[in-house]
Formats: C-alpha cells, structure tokens, sequence
C-alpha cells in the first residue's frame, strides 16, 4: 500500500519538483507575447524601427484580404455580364428615305430585306464584309453587285456600326492626371524598403480602400495625379524607411444615358474613361433621324459641351470630344439638311449641312475630286428643281461658293468615261508582222492604215499584203454580241425540236436522247468560240498597199510573210499542207491530196483566201440539181486552205434502189387505180 501510494504520488511530485525550472522561462514567452504590439506601434511610429535594433529581421509583409480578392472576382463577372447584354441588344443598321433614294439611283434596292439582313450580318460579325455581297438588277436591265463597300451611306455611320460594338470600345488606355477616383476603380498599390507589398484595393461604397496594418485611406474624389501623395502620406503616419508607387488597374464602370434621335436611347454602362465618342458608339450612333453634327453633353441640367463628329472624321480635331462623368446625358437632336455626293469623288456620300455650307464645302467632306474626274463641272439635281428643270451642270470653279441645299444630289463627271469625239482622239495602234519597226505607235486623229505602216518603218520585201489579219476591238464587241444571240436562237430551236419528237418505240427513243445530248455538245463547243474582230480588206492578190482606212484607239494590224504552201483538209486521202507551183488552180491542189474520199460532199468544198475570203464550191454550181460543181478554173493562191467536208445523211445503192422502188410501186398502183375507175 505505501509502495503503491509513492507511485500514485510520484507523477505529481515529479511535475510539482520540475514546474519551478519552467516558471522563468514561461513568465519571458508571457511577456514577450504580450509586448508585440506595442513593438509593432513603436516600429510603426518611428521610434523602433529598423535602424534603432535588430528585432525584425527583413520588411514587413502587407496582405491583401481574401475578401478583395472575391469582390474582384465578382467585379470581372458583373463587368463581362455587361458585355454580353451590350452585345446582344447591338442596334442595327436602318437606312433613311434619302439614303434609300441615292442608292436606288445606283441601282440598289435597299428595301430588300435579304439586302439589309446580309448588311447587317457583316457589320456584327468578324466576317470580311467584302465577301458579304447579293446581286440586283437595275431599273436599266443590268446586274449590280450589292456589298458593304458600294452602299452609299451616310458620312460617319461607319464609325457608329463598328463590328467590335458593345465590346469595351474604350480600350486600354492611360488615365490623364486630372481623372476623379470614384468608388469601383481598382488601385495597385506598390511600397518596398522596411515593408513588402503588392496589392489591388477596389475602392468601395465608402470611397475608401483598407490598407492591411495601416487601415482606411479615403480616395474618392482624389485626382489621379494626387493618388501617389495621398497613400504616402496614410502610410507614412504608421511606417518609415519605404517607398511606394500606385497606378489604376481595372477602372469603374458609371452609367450615362443617351436619349434623342437614336436607334436605342436608354442608359448605358461604359468605362469611367470613356468620352462622347465612346457613349455614341456604344449606343449605336444617331438613326437615320439623328443628327451627326448637333449632339450635346448635358451634366446636371446644364449642356457643357457640343460635339461636332465632322470635325474628328474629317479634320481629326478631338478637342471637343469630352471626358463622360456618372449620370451624364448624351443628347442627339434630329438630322439636318443632306445631300448626296456620287461619281468620281473618292468617298461617295450623303452628307450632313450646316446652315451657310457651299458646294465646295461638300465636296472637300467627301474627299475632292478623284484623279479621273473631270474638275470643270459638276451636275446638280435639286429637290426644287424636280417638278421643273431637274438637273442642271454647274461650271467650275466659276460656282464652287453655290450654296447646298437639302435633297440635292451632286454627281463628278468622269474624264474617262466621257471620250473625246473620235476625229480628236490621238490613236493607239500596234503594227506587227514584216515592218521594219514592229510595235506600238500613238497616232494622229486622222491618221490611216498606211500612215501606221509608215510609222513602223514600212514594209520588209518578205511583206504578204493580200493576207494582211486586221483586228478592231469595236468590231470584236460587235461580232461576240451577234455571236451570242445566234448561240440563243439555235440553243432554242434545238429545245423546239426536242421538245416537239414523239417516241413510239425506245428505239425512237434512246435515238432522240442521243441527238438531244449532241445538240447540247455541240452548243457547248461553239459558246468556247470567240470572235476576232477581223475585218477582210479587200485587196488584189499582188497589191503593195493597204487601203486609206482610218484607224481606231486599239487596232491591231499584222502583217504575214509569204507564205509558199496551200492546206488542204476534211475527206480528202492524204490531207496537209503542199508547195504551190506556178498558175495551179484550187483542184490541182486538191489531187495533190488524193482528191475527195467517197463520202466527200464535193460540191460543198470551199476555200478560205488568207485576206479572210471565202469562196465556196457552190457558187460555181451548174445545173438545175447542183450536179457539175467543180474548183476547177479558180486559182489557187498562197496561203489558201481548202476544206472539203463530209457528206451527211449517207444512203446506200441498196437503200436508194428501195425508196425509188416503193415511188415506181405507189405510181403503177395509182395508174392501175385510174384504169379501172376510167373502165
């Protein structure tokens, strides 16, 4: 029992024995514990900082609360919630009366809604909006091609309709000494030396930002350019032997409202940075009744500003584009006077007027003359004029100070549109071929085939007068127009045909599909044809000159060497080219050849002359059948082409002998019926 009780006791006596050892040290950790903040007040205060001991080893670190790092969380999920709504309520682009009148007199129709969805796909889509395009066709018959580039649109509907639109317009950009701290705006603060930090305080409902181990500093209301100053000096009161920098980081957004003559007045939520260009563009710009050169920023019941958004397109004056404040109101009076500015200007336009602006005032707002247009006159339709005289042409520069007026539509001529009569115009031609000088030569307005010779240095003693190949472009339009409408007519007889033929058998059947698919084949292979525009001189095979014929802008004229063979081709024996001897005629060519195969059609044979000549076969026929045609007495001449073609619709002996057979049966049956009648 003792023994167990020393036991039981032991415990207590060892910790009773050994607590006066840990008691010193305990009565230290006690104080010391206890003594930290006062430290901490005295080192914050100057009078125990890091130059009077050793205490702290290193600077003091500064965190930032778990608390602003959720609000700016909060702050990025509100900011891109804002983005989005702004994105999907984005105005769309609506023409006016006017605008649709100058682009119907181009010939687009901007009543179609196709038009007008399309348009506005491109302008809020990242799409290249030169790929967005429709074609129309005209009050004249002819197809225009719809797309962005060509719409004619008013001066500054561009910039208000960017693509980018509800997506944080402003932009990065720095914030000027004078801008307000407001509540929301983001503060990065830096220090370094006997403290360590690196922190982003949003200023909150209280204009103030909470500095760990310093406390509230109040903000709002400080300018950019005092910020620095400010936090130095709160800091200062608690800590010494630092430095310290601060920037904005993610500004506040405040609300403005834009009212008047727009697509979408109401309020709208834009950076603390943004300026009346931003709020316009964020709410879409004026409409189509609002005005571009009449907008107001009205600040607590007073107009502070008028912005004039011609002077920053046109002249890039920003100086009237002032900062917004929360609660700001952008007001957009109606639009007014317009006149429309089209042809050879370099930005087609409808502008807007102020009162006293003259025609030389327009056309500077839409860039001046292009370098093609013709700088001594301009047409003007006017909206007075209409019922009366309509257009009239206005010399220049004698009338630039005329003054514009609403509705008019001013076009520039252009100087090369409008050609100078052919008996002025200086002419480009080329001369190739055997001429001493071949080339392009700029010609006199009278100058002829012979004076263009004259000017390539004559012709070589090679020259072949008579198979000169004369080119003129005007004759080449004309002969693929001519071309063309034959193309139709036959494409249309063929389709006649085709769709006239009955089928009793599926013989008759596959027969007509076969002839249906050459006709289309056949069709296809002359629409890949293209006429030349040569013209055939008529020339004697051994004439040296060329006729007086006067040249035009682009004529071509080549000259061929003598050639000393003559072609011979379609259903001959042996077809090629053979030397032409002295005095042969087209037939001894032809047997030179082997003459015509049995399925020749001999009597189609024709020749082509190297002038561009055709003499055919025919047209020295005899006979009341045609039988007796013959090449024979025609004389064959350099560089001639014989073609005899193939027969068509062969018949056998066999089958001729049964068709003249039934005719013989039908006439006896008919003799014997007129016997017996007559008996």
């Amino acid at each position: 029992m003792e023994l167990r009780a020393q036991r039981a006791l032991s415990p207590v006596s060892t910790t009773r024995a050994r607590r006066p050892l840990h008691k010193p040290a305990l009565a230290l950790l006690t104080a010391c514990l206890m003594a930290l903040p006062a430290f901490a007040q005295v080192s914050s205060t100057g009078q125990g900082s890091t130059e009077s001991g050793n205490e702290i080893s290193g600077p003091i670190r500064l965190n930032s609360t778990t608390r602003a790092m959720q609000d700016t969380s909060a702050a990025s999920q509100q900011a891109q919630q804002a983005q989005q709504a702004a994105m999907s309520r984005a105005p769309k682009y609506v023409p006016g009366e006017f605008e649709i009148y100058v682009n119907k007199l181009l010939g687009i129709d901007l009543t179609d809604p196709g038009t007008l969805e399309q348009l506005r796909r491109s302008e809020i889509s990242a799409v290249d909006v030169n790929a967005v395009s429709q074609t129309q066709t005209n009050a004249a018959g002819k197809s225009a091609s719809v797309s962005a580039d060509n719409i004619v649109r008013r001066l500054g509907a561009d910039l208000m309709l960017d693509g980018r639109m509800g997506i944080d317009t402003e932009g990065p950009r720095q914030a000027s000494a004078d801008y307000l701290i407001g509540i929301g705006d983001e503060i990065q603060l830096t220090a370094w030396g006997s403290i360590d930090a690196d922190l982003r305080l949003t200023v909150d409902r209280a204009g103030r930002v909470t500095i760990p181990r310093v406390g509230p500093v109040l903000v709002a209301g400080v300018r950019y350019g005092d910020l620095n100053e400010v936090v130095r000096a709160r800091i200062g009161q608690v800590f010494k032997n630092f430095q310290v920098s601060t920037s904005l980081g993610k500004l506040r957004t405040i609300r403005i409202y834009v009212t008047g003559f727009t697509s979408k007045p109401g309020a709208y939520s834009v950076s603390g940075l943004a300026t009346i260009v931003n709020g316009l563009i964020r709410a879409g710009g004026p409409s189509a009744a609002g005005s571009f050169r009449q907008i107001e920023l009205r600040r607590n019941g007073q107009v502070v500003s008028t912005f004039d958004a011609y002077d920053l397109l046109l002249k890039g004056d920003k100086a009237s584009d002032r900062a917004l404040q929360a609660e700001d109101v952008l007001h957009i009076g109606p639009i007014g006077p317009q006149v429309a500015v089209l042809g050879s200007v370099n930005k087609q336009s409808i502008l807007e007027l102020k009162p006293g602006e003259t025609l030389d005032d327009v056309l500077a707002m839409s860039g001046g003359f292009s370098a093609v247009a013709d700088r001594s006159r301009v047409s003007i339709e006017q909206l007075s004029d209409r019922n009366d005289r309509r257009v009239r042409e206005l010399q220049l520069p004698a009338q630039l100070k005329t003054i514009a007026s609403n509705g008019d539509v001013i076009r520039a001529f252009s100087s090369v549109n409008t050609a100078l009569p052919v008996g002025k115009q200086f002419k480009r031609v080329t001369v190739e071929g055997e001429v001493a000088r071949p080339g392009e030569y700029v010609l006199p307005p009278t100058s002829t085939l012979q004076d263009a010779i004259a000017a390539a240095g004559g012709l070589t003693s090679q020259a072949y007068v008579f198979g000169t190949d004369f080119s003129r472009e005007s004759v080449r339009q004309s002969q693929q127009e001519n071309y063309e409408r034959a193309l139709r007519d036959l494409e249309t007889e063929f389709t006649k045909y085709a769709s006239t033929q009955r089928a009793t058998t599926a013989d008759e059947a596959a027969g007509n599909a076969q002839r249906a698919a050459g006709s289309e084949r056949l069709v296809a292979r002359l629409r890949a044809v293209r006429p030349t525009g040569r013209v055939v001189l008529q020339l004697e095979s051994d004439t040296r000159q060329l006729p007086s014929l006067t040249v035009e802008d682009g004529d071509r004229l080549l000259i061929p060497a003598r050639p000393t063979t003559v072609g011979v081709f379609g259903s001959v024996f042996n077809a090629g080219s053979f030397l032409l001897s002295n005095n042969a005629s087209v037939d001894d060519v032809m047997k030179l050849a082997g003459g015509p195969t049995r399925g020749a059609d001999a009597s189609g044979a024709f020749v082509i002359r190297a002038n561009g000549t055709v003499v055919s076969a025919r047209q020295t026929s005899s006979g009341w059948l045609g039988y007796g045609s013959n090449l024979a007495g025609l004389q064959a001449l350099p560089g001639d082409t014989v073609f005899v073609p193939e027969q068509m619709n062969k018949s056998t002996f066999i089958q001729d002998a049964k068709d003249w057979t039934q005719i013989l049966a039908n006439f006896g049956l008919g003799i014997a019926a007129l016997q017996t009648i007559k008996n």
